[in-house]
């Protein structure tokens, strides 16, 4: 029997498991004290809740979706996800979807209902990569101001850096951010791809009570009507 037109795009998705160990996530927003007060607007764009990324309710409901708990991913042809798992503790901590020569690293994170997150993360991001020995500098992206970052390359040769682009959206109770690196940061098309990947995210808050900067869980592909056909996870 013919695959429906839907079937075929869904099923286009790769999944792999990733141990990884709580370090090699380098930016984790949940463990950064608090030490000034910072502008705590929201920080997203103006069309957020039209273009993405979307809250639960904001999504087309009869969509195809990769259902990971605290997001859902669009299947695309092409598009290669990975489940980052913490080593000690076995949650997924991110999920990391490699598309158009480029890796976006997404996590979403507990936020106030009528507070924002990412203005003041940003600027401790900036200075935990400083601290490494990396440069940053903050630019008017195309979901407001993102970091853009020379991230020192552990291990590598001295002076060996790779670029990184960090961007970060304020939701309804919650905030999502992602972490692009590879051609898109420094090529328009390639961004352009990655750009409209990180807006076809949807986020699952949930209604449990949550700290905010405490990462919504993340999960294995559920089980259910919109996961995507034959996407079965392996390990790596």
């Amino acid at each position: 029997m013919r695959k429906s037109k839907r079937a075929q795009q869904a099923a286009e998705v790769e999944i792999d498991v990733e141990q990884v160990d709580g370090d090699d996530v380098e930016i984790d927003v949940s463990g950064l004290d608090d030490v000034e007060v910072f502008d705590d607007s929201k920080s997203a764009p103006a069309d957020r809740a039209d273009e993405g990324p979307l809250d639960e309710t904001e999504a087309n409901p009869v969509r195809p979706y990769v259902d990971l708990g605290g997001v859902k991913i669009v299947p695309r042809e092409g598009l290669h996800l990975r489940l980052e798992v913490e080593e000690g503790s076995k949650r997924v901590v991110a999920v990391g979807l490699d598309f158009a020569k480029s890796t976006l690293q997404v996590q979403p994170f507990a936020a106030p209902r009528s507070a924002g997150l990412w203005n003041e993360i940003r600027g401790q991001i900036s200075e935990q990569i400083q601290r490494q020995g990396g440069a940053t500098t903050e630019v008017d992206g195309p979901f407001g101001p993102e970091v853009r970052a020379e991230i020192p390359v552990m291990g590598g040769d001295p002076g060996h850096t790779r670029l990184a682009r960090f961007i970060g959206v304020d939701g309804p109770r919650w905030f999502l951010r992602g972490v692009i690196a590879g051609d898109a940061t420094v090529d328009d098309e390639a961004a352009a791809k990655i750009e409209e990947l990180f807006r076809s995210i949807v986020v699952v808050r949930g209604t449990s009570p949550m700290a905010p900067r405490d990462l919504i869980p993340l999960s294995m592909p559920k089980a259910g009507p919109t996961d995507a056909p034959g996407t079965t996870p392996s390990q790596v």
